[in-house]
Parts: structure tokens; C-alpha cells; sequence
């Protein structure tokens, strides 16, 4: 049968001949219908409509069209295989991101003085939980309270008599819970106080010690002596005096670094290594981000007990009363130390395996000028441990308020940090006098500039985004034993109530007209109700400037580059590869007004903008490099752009932590 008969719809042309049209085909007779044979074939050049399967690989298959398909699937094949290893390349370039701690400024909270919610005249959990939209507001995702466990509260807290407990003067553990499901619902992190070297003597540990309990037997340091006779040894005290306080029950004497209310865990003992690691794990399952372990250093002692050198040997031994007496060689940072916290990080570690639920470590040990001590304690190349040390150098800041002293302090923990560690700083805490008290209200910017403006996580304590001040106190203030020794480290000027608002009690406490401690005078005119309206207050400056510190990769990876130091000002740069711009900050920490002259650094430009100045009415001026002028007081973010690179010539004075360069054509960043 001819082709054209079996379909002569599909052939548009045969022998030279037009088709004819479907509809005037002539029909087929039912009788004339016959099976076509099976070695028939199409002819037909021209696909159609509803064709049948057959004729469409009979198309198909011919000869331009196969090689199309193949040339599209092997380029299918090859942008897939490209997509991959680009893929592949930019995970294994990508740097390490960085993490919630690392992000974000600290913000210490002092639950005692943060905010009343029942009227008692102290600050509670409750408390701290009605005031976490202040952290939004500026911009702070990590929170470290100071202790509430359960205490007799003999050292504000730092005396605890349970440690799986909330003190009743804080509120509840439901209170503790409905604080942190509310802060992890807002994107908030908490950081606890971790006091592992001692408990109270009211803890049932020392009870069951002091009785000779076979368990508890050894939990603490005890050594032979009787009321009358002299100590076991010399060893004094952080608050001065004997470290060693006979015990009537047990007949021994026990040692306690610190008040003699805070007897001192042996922690050569597995047992209480293990109740530590208990703890640890108690808050952590709780949903805890982290812990600031106290007094780290003080944790093992020298068992053999023998007299520490004096620092003066000719004062007779009777009247060495003072910790600063004495060289520390057998009662601080003794062999085992290190190897017992990187026990910590490694527990620690296994529950931060959770995408973006890493549990922070910080130590607390300031060790004067012995940084390097300090520097131990961010591990080694092959062993973790915390993730930074507490830097306490900043404090001393206003002791001598000029540029060189400045860069002196920064140079300290910048030139001893190991290499790629993250560095920190701190200007204030609860047991130093406040910032603007020490160095004077015209300071507090220029202050909180530097602060967060320097490379790593800066710690602020509460009060200080608003320049608070001490108030006046007198001893019967004091709600511990360790004020009556130490006024300033365990007193209570720089610990007065959050100034919230000018209402009464400056908004701390609304409910009655009891606060713990007096509120300062100045709190009509220094709260933060006040500042928030005006854009060129100190809270104010603070929220912009913790803004842009998380919105700048200049200010969170980028190179941190000594450009100037004098008696008035600290200037230095922070500049990243790829960017194609870099800030300049000066800073004038002197008593007088100066001009800065940059112009021997060529990788500037002639001309600056000033991008935020601490003085408002400076923002958005321009500059000559070969003269900044600032005030005293005043600091400059200066933004110009950057054509050429300081730190590849002037190595000495630069470093980075978490190197990385910017690709500008696909907005990422890469390991350079």
C-alpha cells in the first residue's frame, strides 16, 4: 500500500504534487481497511500536530537533531559540573563565620541592680525579663548575668550554697526558665557566672566535709593546725589576712583563697572535678549559651603546702598581711590547671555540635603584668580552651587618659594574643569604679568608641551606654562581708540602680520607694528614657555605632593597623582586602584640643569624611589628612576610599584574627 494512502493528511507533497486536504479525502470503505505491513515506512519531512509516537523517532532521529541533542546535553553536563566545583570552590575558600559571641558586644547584667519587678528594692530575674527590649534597642545579642544561685550572700553572690538553686532574692527557677525561653525567642544568647573554686560554708558539700562524711571527707583543702597555733603556712588571702580559718568540728584548718565564708574546693579530687562537670551539664541542658568561669587561676593550689616567697625579704613574716606580699608561685595557676578546663571545653564541645548552638567558654583571670600567663589560657594550636580570657588591661584606661597610654594598653593584649585567637576588651565591671567616674563625662563616647570599634567582642557593663556614675555609699550600704574589706572591689559605688527613666527611683523600682542601694542624683538628666531622644547622647551614639559594628565587614574581620599615637590622640585604621574602602579612627583621649597630621601615609587620600563623629555636629564634614582636628574627648570614624592597602607594607603594626578578602563581583568572602 502507498504511504500517501495510509496517510494522506501527513505528506504535504508527493511527486511534485500539493496534498490533498484532509477534509476532501476521499473515505476509505469500512470493507477497503487493511493492516499496514510492518516494513512500511513514513516518508513524511514535516512534523505535525498529535502525531504518534512513531513518526516523532522517526523525526527525531534525523541527523541535525541528534547532534543538537547532544551538544545541549554535554553542555548540561558541563554547567552542572561547573555549578559543582564552583560550588565545592567557594565552601572550601569560605572563611569560618562567625559566631553569635563574636558578633555582638557583651552586655553584663548585675541582677541585683538591673531592674526591681516586685518591689523588694533589689533587681530579680523578672526584673531582667521586663527589660529585654533595652538589648534590642542597642542592638546586643549576648547577655552575661552575674550569679544568682542560692547564697548566704556574704560576697554578693560569689558564695554559693547551691549551685542547681535560684537565691529566693532573685525569684524562681520558673522565673530563670521563662527568662530564657523568652531571650532565645528574641535571638538573645545567655552567658552564666561559673564560680568553681569555692562554695559557701553553708553549702551541704562543707557540712558533710567538716563532719568527715568518707565521701565529702576530702572535697575541700584542709590541713593540721588547732585555734591557737600557728597557720599551716603564709598564704594570704584575696582580701587579705591568713587563707587558713581553724574549723571547731572537723579540728583542722581549711583554706579559702577569698573570704573565710568561701572555703576553697580540692579539686585534686575526682570526685569534685566531677560534681563541676555535673553542674555544667545541669545548665546546659537547661538551654544555658555559656559560662564565664570565675577566678580560674585560684583553682589548684601546691600540695605540699610550703610558705610562698616574699616580695620583700626583709619585712618579718608576722606582718605579711596582704596577697600583694607574697609571689603567688604555689597558690595560683599550678600544673593540671590548664588541663582541667580543657576538660570543660571539651564537654562543653559536644553540645555545640548544634548549628548555630555553640556554647561559649570565657575564663576570668587578670594576671598584672604577667600577660602571658593570661594568653594561656586560649589553648594551644592542637587543644582548645576558652574562647578568650577576660582582658581586664582597659581598665586602667582612665588611670592616664592620653594616646600613647592608649596604644600602650591595646599593644599589650594585641602583640601577646596568639596568632589567629580573638581578642576582647573591657573598661568597667562590678567590681571597678565606673568609666565616667574615673575619667570624667567627657570621656564616655570617645570611650564606647574605641570599644567597639577596636577588632573582637567588647564587653559592656550596664550603665555605661548612658555614662553612670558611682554613687556615694557609706559602710552600712555594704551588703556583704567583701565591702567591709575592699570598698572598691566589693563595695557598692559602681553597682547603684539601672537609671531607666526621670520617674522615681529613675524607674528601677515602680512599685514601692525602697532601691538596695540610693540612686544617683543625676538620674533625671542620665537615663535612658531621656537619651533615647536625642540622637547626640551617649546611648544614642552607642546603639549607632553597635549597629554599624555588625554591619561592617571593616569592623568585624577586617585588619586593625596602628597609624598614630601621641599625648592626646590614638589613631588606627581598619581596612579588609577586596573592599574598596577603609575608616580611619581618631581618637583624642587628652585634656586639650590637637591636630593630627596623617599626611606621611600615603595610602590616604587628601581628603576625609567624617562618617560619625562622638560631637554630632561633625558628622558628614570633610578633612584634610595633614590636619584632623579634634577636641579633648572627641572621637572621629572617619570612611575614605581605599585604592591602596596599609597593612601589606607595614606588617609590624597590623594584625588579624579571622583573615578573609572580599570578592566584590560575587559579593562574598574568601580565605585569602
Amino acid at each position: 500500500m502507498e504511504l500517501a494512502k495510509v496517510n494522506p493528511a501527513f505528506q504535504d507533497v508527493e511527486d511534485g504534487e500539493p496534498a490533498k486536504d484532509i477534509a476532501t479525502a476521499a473515505p476509505v470503505e469500512p470493507e477497503a481497511k487493511a493492516v499496514d505491513p510492518p516494513d512500511e515506512e513514513y516518508t513524511q519531512i514535516k512534523p505535525y500536530a498529535g502525531m504518534p509516537k512513531e513518526v516523532l523517532l522517526l523525526y527525531s532521529s534525523r541527523a541535525c537533531y541528534r547532534v543538537l541533542r547532544e551538544i545541549l546535553f554535554w553542555l548540561i553536563v558541563a554547567c552542572t559540573l561547573t555549578l559543582l566545583a564552583l560550588t565545592i570552590t567557594v565552601v572550601a575558600l569560605s572563611p569560618r563565620c562567625l559566631s553569635w559571641w563574636q558578633v555582638s558586644p557583651v552586655y553584663q547584667v548585675y541582677p541585683r541592680s538591673f531592674r526591681d519587678s516586685d518591689g523588694d528594692g533589689v533587681g530579680d530575674l523578672k526584673g531582667i525579663q521586663e527589660k529585654l527590649s533595652h538589648f534590642e534597642y542597642l542592638n546586643i545579642k549576648s547577655v552575661w548575668v552575674s550569679p544568682f544561685y542560692r547564697s548566704p550572700m556574704r560576697d554578693s553572690g560569689y558564695d554559693v550554697e547551691d549551685f542547681r538553686a535560684v537565691d529566693p532574692l532573685f525569684g524562681t527557677m520558673q522565673d530563670f526558665d521563662d527568662l530564657l525561653a523568652e531571650m532565645h525567642k528574641l535571638g538573645l544568647k545567655l552567658i552564666m557566672d561559673f564560680i568553681p573554686n569555692h562554695t559557701s560554708d553553708k553549702h551541704r558539700w562543707f557540712n558533710m566535709s567538716r563532719a568527715r562524711d568518707p565521701h565529702y571527707d576530702d572535697y575541700y583543702v584542709w590541713a593540721d593546725c588547732n585555734a591557737t597555733g600557728p597557720k599551716p603556712n603564709n598564704w594570704v588571702s584575696v582580701f587579705g589576712n591568713s587563707s587558713w580559718t581553724y574549723d571547731e568540728v572537723r579540728g583542722q584548718c581549711y583554706l579559702h583563697q577569698f573570704l573565710k565564708e568561701q572555703p576553697d574546693l580540692n579539686f585534686r579530687n575526682p570526685r569534685v572535678r566531677q560534681e563541676m562537670l555535673d553542674i555544667i551539664q545541669f545548665w546546659l541542658d537547661k538551654g544555658v549559651d555559656g559560662f564565664r568561669m570565675d577566678a580560674v587561676k585560684y583553682l589548684l593550689e601546691a600540695a605540699h603546702l610550703r610558705d610562698e616567697p616574699q616580695v620583700d625579704p626583709r619585712k618579718p613574716p608576722e606582718s605579711v598581711m596582704s596577697e600583694r606580699d607574697l609571689h603567688h608561685d604555689f597558690t595560683t595557676t599550678q600544673l593540671g590547671l590548664h588541663d582541667m578546663l580543657r576538660e570543660w571545653r571539651a564537654h562543653m564541645d559536644v553540645l555545640s555540635r548544634e548549628p548555630g548552638r555553640y556554647r561559649l567558654m570565657v575564663t576570668d583571670s587578670f594576671d598584672g603584668p604577667e600577660v602571658e600567663k593570661t594568653m594561656m589560657y586560649y589553648g594551644t594550636s592542637l587543644v582548645k580552651e576558652s574562647d578568650f580570657p577576660f582582658n581586664f588591661y582597659l581598665v586602667d584606661l582612665p588611670v592616664n587618659t592620653n594616646g600613647l597610654w592608649v596604644k600602650y594598653l591595646v599593644h599589650l593584649w594585641m602583640s601577646n594574643m596568639p596568632t589567629g585567637r580573638w581578642p576582647n576588651w573591657l573598661v568597667g565591671n562590678h567590681n571597678t569604679p565606673r568609666v565616667v567616674s574615673r575619667a570624667g563625662q567627657r570621656y564616655t563616647r570617645v570611650i564606647n568608641m574605641l570599644l567597639l570599634t577596636l577588632p573582637g567582642t567588647p564587653t559592656t557593663y550596664y550603665g555605661e551606654e548612658i555614662g553612670m556614675e558611682d554613687v556615694n555609699v557609706t559602710e552600712s550600704h555594704f551588703q556583704d562581708s567583701a565591702g567591709r574589706y575592699n570598698a572598691v572591689s566589693g563595695g557598692a559605688p559602681q553597682r547603684s540602680p539601672m537609671q531607666w527613666s526621670p520617674d522615681a527611683n529613675a524607674g528601677f523600682n515602680n512599685k514601692t520607694n525602697v532601691t538596695w542601694l540610693p540612686v544617683h542624683p543625676n538620674y533625671r538628666i542620665v537615663n535612658v528614657e531621656v537619651q533615647k531622644q536625642d540622637e547626640g547622647s551617649a546611648l544614642s551614639q552607642y546603639r549607632r555605632l553597635s549597629q554599624l559594628r555588625q554591619s561592617e565587614l571593616l569592623l568585624q574581620r577586617g585588619w586593625f593597623c596602628y597609624v598614630h599615637a601621641d599625648r592626646n590622640v590614638f589613631a588606627y585604621l581598619r581596612e579588609l582586602d577586596g573592599l574598596d574602602r577603609a575608616f580611619l579612627l581618631v581618637l583624642n583621649f587628652g585634656r586639650r584640643s590637637a591636630v593630627t597630621d596623617l599626611s606621611a601615609l600615603a595610602e590616604l587620600p587628601e581628603r576625609l569624611r567624617v562618617l560619625m563623629s562622638t560631637d554630632r555636629a561633625d558628622d558628614g564634614k570633610a578633612v584634610s589628612k595633614s590636619g584632623i582636628a579634634t577636641e579633648a574627648g572627641e572621637g572621629l570614624l572617619i570612611e575614605f576610599p581605599a585604592r591602596a592597602r596599609f597593612h601589606t607594607n607595614h606588617q609590624g603594626q597590623c594584625y588579624i584574627s579571622e583573615k578573609a578578602c572580599y570578592l566584590s563581583a560575587m559579593d562574598i568572602l574568601y580565605t585569602c
